[in-house]
């Protein structure tokens, strides 16, 4: 029981450090927020109808982002920045 205590302690230090600002040995990962989703979705060459499908997002949903009304956030961000990288891969993935 010691062990996971001692990793989640050390795991809140770093964090607690990483807050106040001390990014050494931190890894991060920056994402593009603003993503344009209408391009990301004509790059693949699908409709408004197949991306939601594929991608598991509801059509009102890609196209209030698409319009700009509302902005993607969490989980759907880093999957629009996929596709907007690695479209090609990541169709293939998902079909599989």
């Amino acid at each position: 029981m010691k062990e996971p205590f001692e990793s989640i302690k050390k795991g809140l230090c770093e964090a607690l450090e990483f807050s106040k600002g001390n990014t050494r040995g931190a890894k991060t990962t920056l994402i593009d927020n603003k993503v344009d989703v209408r391009n990301v979705r004509k790059n693949t060459g699908m409709s408004q109808r197949d991306f939601a499908l594929s991608f598991g997002i509801s059509l009102g949903t890609l196209r209030h982002w698409e319009r700009g009304d509302r902005k993607p956030k969490g989980p759907a961000l880093v999957l629009l920045n996929l596709v907007k990288k690695e479209p090609n891969t990541i169709l293939r993935l998902i079909s599989d």
